[in-house]
């Protein structure tokens, strides 16, 4: 293995210095930070899961460098999307947890919104301590282990930033994803000439079902990027509660009147369809199996877990990286790092707007590190799209908040307390898969690791100041848990905490759940993403299916294994473009929402379409969602060789 490393020679010698972290790295970086993560804030609300920025950012970094500012800056292309990507990790743990803090606040009379400082605070604390974890794991993980470790989409990143004569094109079809997909959005959301949803009843002999989709670009596109296998097991959760639980449900029930229901079963259906009995029933079902499905996968990997902390503890001790080192082996000062880590764990317990004890400090710098050591020898692995941070918030939350309750920190202040641990462990943990892929890409093309690691502070700084206004936006548009944005993770956690502090959950519906997902694991289909299915409405996984159908059509063209491979590529591309794009005519929507700027767009009540024609119109502007994705794909031009 050290064989293997010693031998590696990355695209930049050591002993070549050429631009990094500049000016203009730094600058673009921040903008495509706060960009992706306000856009993969919005998407992880709306469908409980997130995607990689690392190769849309990397995409964007060489095509505005290379293409438009004309500099031949490998390393300077790397920071940025070093920077950009960071901004995606750190939402995605934030928007796991701290919505739990508004849902309560709407709930609980005398229970406070977190405030935009405090938000700040716990996702900028949450950041630093991630990258700074990682700091000495470096030489142990990304450099030892370089032979044994893929960390796949840091080696992806790396061949984008390689390709840098493809970078104008590659770029463009980035561009076009996010107009186009900002284009639909508006029609469908802002115009609201279209409805974005529609649906079928299927009801017969006293069966009462329901299926239909979504037409909304970007989730269309977590279906392509996700893939069929990953899409197919979503929809197959989102058949099973809507056309099997909620029709025996309403067949068995519809005279009685269950909790955490208030009325008769048949009332509910009567007003409100499917939905009302997904939203008194299901979604704890769900929450059941989403709980039940992290903790099995931290528990198949507990082996892994335990050997990937002994190994890299051990590997840390022949840890390089001080000033005397090539350029390619320095680090920051570890004497630099235990002092930042000292001062965040201090700051966790003493700053006054974050609701955490010196018990609660202690938790967070035990499981921070020993999560993010976990986190990133997994990425390194299976990549960042499977790695298990929900099954490591989860384990954190039950522990935290049974050391809370017995120490007598309950009530209100416990479960705050109890989320604010969970956010911070939650984006270490995401932070630190991010850095991991980060640093390989790095280390492939010769990048000096320090600079690596300050633009990644950068990063996380920047983000960590948008994401506070991004929540309370979208709460104040639209409210966490309201249909647009259900929140599922960070409600599931909410459902934890409350079920430790409280004991008043509908236990039967979530111990319904557990067992789902037990079967599921036993049959060997992967539990979290079929318990995503059962927890989101089946509209929206339906829209994921088409995605992930569409990825099945690409993958099965009889065509060159090289064209192929381009088109398949060109796809992940404009789908991720069009995830940008949506996500931030999304912010800018709730912006005109909070000002009812909305109403005055509105143009639904004057088309005066009726229900079957503008189902129709909604379908036929799906087709051409799916036909541009075709054009920027299948059917664009490349350069021939």
């Amino acid at each position: 293995m050290d064989k293997n490393q010693n031998n590696f020679k990355p695209y930049i010698p050591a002993e070549k210095v050429t631009p990094e972290l500049t000016i203009t790295s730094i600058v673009m970086g921040i903008i495509l930070s706060v960009v992706f993560g306000a856009a993969n804030a919005y998407l992880g609300l709306r469908v409980g899961m997130t995607v990689s920025a690392s190769i849309p950012a990397a995409v964007l970094a060489m095509g505005v460098i290379r293409v438009i500012m004309r500099k031949n800056s490998i390393l300077e292309s790397n920071i940025v999307q070093t920077l950009g990507s960071a901004g995606e990790s750190l939402a995605a743990g934030a928007i796991f947890t701290l919505p739990a803090l508004f849902l309560w606040a709407a709930e609980i009379e005398g229970f406070k919104k977190p405030g935009i400082i405090e938000i700040t605070l716990i996702a900028l604390l949450g950041g630093l301590l991630g990258v700074f974890f990682m700091v000495p794991l470096r030489n142990a993980l990304i450099v030892k282990e370089h032979a044994t470790l893929p960390y796949p989409e840091g080696q992806a990143c790396a061949e984008v930033l390689l390709a840098g004569e493809e970078g104008g094109a590659n770029a463009s079809t980035v561009f076009a994803g996010m107009g186009f997909a900002a284009l639909f959005k508006f029609i469908i959301d802002g115009l609201r000439a279209v409805p974005g949803e529609v649906g079928f009843k299927v009801q017969a002999s006293g069966y009462k079902g329901e299926i239909g989709t979504q037409i909304y670009p970007a989730v269309m596109s977590v279906g392509y990027i996700c893939g069929p296998r990953i899409s197919s097991y979503m929809f197959a959760g989102g058949v099973l509660s809507w056309m099997v639980i909620i029709p025996m449900i309403v067949f068995f029930g519809e005279a009685m009147t269950l909790y955490p229901g208030t009325v008769p079963i048949g009332e509910i259906f009567a007003a409100e369809g499917a939905s009302g009995i997904w939203d008194n029933y299901i979604r704890y079902i769900g929450a059941g199996a989403l709980a039940a499905g992290g903790i099995i996968s931290l528990i198949k990997n507990l082996p892994l877990i335990v050997s990937t902390f002994v190994g890299a503890m051990k590997s840390m001790a022949g840890s390089k990286g001080g000033a005397g080192a090539l350029r390619t082996e320095q680090d920051i000062s570890m004497k630099i790092v235990l002092i930042a880590i000292a001062v965040l764990t201090l700051l966790v317990w003493l700053v006054p707007a974050i609701p955490v004890t010196l018990i609660g400090a202690i938790i967070v710098v035990i499981f921070g590190f020993f999560f993010a050591t976990v986190s990133s020898r997994m990425v390194g692995i299976v990549g960042s799209s499977n790695n298990p941070v929900s099954g490591m918030a989860i384990a954190t939350l039950l522990v935290a908040t049974l050391v809370l309750k017995f120490t007598g920190s309950t009530g209100n202040e416990g479960m705050r307390s109890a989320i604010a641990i969970g956010s911070i462990i939650c984006i270490v943990a995401a932070i630190s898969g991010d850095t991991s892929q980060d640093l390989k890409t790095g280390f492939l093309l010769g990048s000096t690791p320090k600079k690596q690691q300050i633009a990644e502070v950068i990063g996380v700084v920047a983000a960590a100041f948008a994401i506070g206004g991004t929540l309370y936006l979208l709460d104040s548009a639209w409210g966490f848990g309201s249909e647009e944005l259900a929140a599922p993770q960070a409600s599931l956690m909410k459902l934890i905490v409350e079920g430790v502090m409280e004991g008043n959950l509908p236990w039967t519906l979530v111990f319904i759940g557990i067992g789902i997902a037990v079967v599921i694991e036993l049959i060997g289909i992967p539990v979290l993403p079929f318990a995503i299915g059962i927890y989101l409405p089946v509209h929206l996984n339906a829209c994921i299916m088409v995605g992930g159908l569409v990825r099945l059509v690409f993958d099965k063209m009889k065509k060159p294994e090289e064209e192929k491979k381009a088109i398949v590529s060109d796809g992940i591309l404009f789908c991720s473009g069009m995830i940008a794009g949506e996500g931030l005519v999304g912010i800018l929507l709730a912006l005109f929402a909070v000002f009812g700027i909305d109403s005055v767009l509105d143009i639904s009540g004057k088309l005066g379409f009726s229900n079957t024609v503008s189902t129709v119109l909604s379908l036929v502007l799906f087709a051409l969602i799916i036909a541009s994705l075709l054009m920027f794909s299948v059917f664009k031009k490349r350069k021939k060789n």
